[in-house]
């Protein structure tokens, strides 16, 4: 069991930065994949990036490509944390973010890849 509380999104000028953190509690953090969703009102819930679990020497982690090269996700297992970086953000963006914990592979980009969920956290872009 995991219990995921996601915190760090607000109201940002387009152009702007966010940092998003998604705090885990329960064990075996480091054996999750991670993933970031958002849902826009109205719309489904769609990937933004995801990093895997720990292992080897580097993380591998993707991205929609809405966000390539403007979000980066990262993880601190000595923490149990999971953060998205996004800069250049845009109007587009605005919506609620969803942290989400993978036991499987998440392969899929589909959020029913994913086990565990946080609340959301709000992030508003203004033009």
């Amino acid at each position: 069991q995991v219990q995921l509380v996601e915190s760090g999104g607000g109201l940002v000028q387009a152009g702007g930065s966010l940092r998003l953190s998604c705090a885990a509690s329960g064990r075996s953090f480091g054996s999750y994949v991670m993933g970031w969703f958002r849902q826009a009102p109205g719309k489904e819930r769609d990937f933004v990036a995801r990093i895997s679990r720990r292992g080897g020497i580097a993380y591998y982690a993707d991205y929609a490509d809405s966000v390539k090269g403007r979000f980066t996700i990262s993880r601190d297992n000595a923490k149990n944390t999971v953060y998205l970086q996004m800069n250049s953000l845009k109007p587009e963006d605005t919506a609620v973010y969803y942290c989400a914990a993978a036991a499987g592979p998440a392969l899929s980009e589909s959020p029913g890849s994913y086990d565990y969920w946080g609340q959301g956290t709000q992030v508003t872009v203004s033009s």
